[in-house]
């Protein structure tokens, strides 16, 4: 069971690179458009020449909502871009999001929370199409 601080599913039909792709087109199709990937497998091992399965950390931002939720509360930028990950855990692919419910609990603004419910329905949908 994932923690509630996250959004998750897993993909067994789906190596890690596909699901990737898929996540990608899946997070555009709801209007999300992905700001920074990071490969965590990949930096690790030149870091720390430690080996691991593939991990990926995609940043992505819907920039309609975001642009309300900065309206809301500037400072919410801290919180931005949502963190959605692709990665491979005992050769079972996993995708999971923040759950943006649970992160904004932090902002004390109630303006944020709509946009919070609004952004999770999004990260659903995504996770629901895999």
């Amino acid at each position: 069971m994932p923690p509630d601080y996250t959004l998750a599913r897993e993909a067994p039909h789906l190596s890690q690179g596909q699901a990737l792709e898929r996540v990608k087109a899946l997070l555009a199709e709801e209007g999300f458009g992905v700001l920074t990937t990071i490969d965590v497998a990949a930096t690790l091992k030149a870091k720390l020449g430690v080996e691991r399965e593939p991990y990926v950390i995609l940043g992505a931002c819907n920039p309609p909502l975001a642009h309300r939720a900065l309206e809301a509360e500037p400072a919410v930028g801290v919180l931005l871009p949502c963190n959605v990950d692709v990665y491979q855990l005992g050769g079972r692919t996993i995708v999971q999001a923040v759950n943006p419910r649970k992160q904004f609990e932090l902002v004390s603004n109630p303006g944020v929370a709509p946009i919070a419910e609004e952004v999770a329905q999004k990260l659903e949908r995504v996770l629901e199409k895999l």
